[in-house]
């Protein structure tokens, strides 16, 4: 960048922005990839330190760079095409993408059924439940955080199987399950707050898409209910008949 361009009137973080934009577009700077560091950002573009900050926080905002804590500002990959059929499996969506699917275990406890959840689950009101919260990423991209709640009579120790598989299907499996399908589907738009915000590395205010499912077994048994809090600017809901 030249002086010329520095003077030219625009303010110093927006042509800070767009030149990484540009190298983004071109190439120059990959998905997944660690950008240089603030300082030599600024010795690039002549600026301080504070200018280049601002300039990340814009991109960050728009999803096209992600910072993290204590390991520096990466480039995002392109929005996950993410199709909701009957048969949604995250980790074969994420792999048809080119991207290695994972799964954490958050937190596995035990649950009391709200007459809510029973009437998801085809249960009584207060029959024991596994509540399983889990985030799933895309390489090393946060994608979303569910919420899953299964029956603890039929699917005892739930949670420590997870652990293991980070994996629902592979869950399910465990406990002879071999093929299930989406009953249900609900998609509502929502504010991440400040426990997902930190989980998904999202700015606290920042959109959610939030998809709320259940899935049956071959003989239209009620498996599992689950809210998933997905990072809007990271996915791409596909709806297929």
């Amino acid at each position: 960048m030249s002086i010329t361009d520095i003077a030219s009137g625009v303010a110093l973080w927006r042509q800070v922005a767009d030149g990484i934009e540009r190298g983004i577009a071109d190439g120059r700077f990959v998905a997944g990839e660690k950008l240089p560091g603030e300082v030599e950002i600024a010795e690039t573009y002549r600026v301080n330190r504070h200018t280049v900050r601002r300039a990340l926080a814009a991109l960050a905002e728009r999803g096209l760079v992600r910072a993290e804590r204590g390991s520096g500002t990466y480039v995002e990959a392109p929005r996950l095409a993410y199709p909701l059929r009957s048969r949604t499996r995250f980790s074969e969506i994420v792999g048809a993408g080119g991207r290695e699917p994972r799964g954490q275990l958050i937190e596995a406890s035990e649950e009391i059924a709200s007459r809510e959840l029973a009437r998801e689950l085809g249960l009584r009101t207060g029959a024991p439940l596994v509540r399983i919260e889990a985030l799933r990423l895309a390489d090393r991209t946060p994608i979303c955080i569910g919420t899953h709640w299964l029956s603890a009579e039929r699917f005892s120790d739930a949670g420590r199987v997870y652990a293991g598989a980070r994996s629902m299907t592979k869950l399910l499996a465990h406990y002879g399950v071999r093929d299930y399908r989406r009953a249900s589907t609900r998609i509502t738009a929502g504010i991440v707050d400040a426990t997902d915000a930190a989980r998904l590395d999202v700015a606290l205010g920042r959109p959610v898409l939030v998809v709320d499912s259940t899935d049956i077994d071959a003989d239209g048994r009620p498996l599992m209910t689950k809210r998933v809090r997905f990072a809007a600017e990271r996915v791409q809901f596909l709806v297929e008949n």
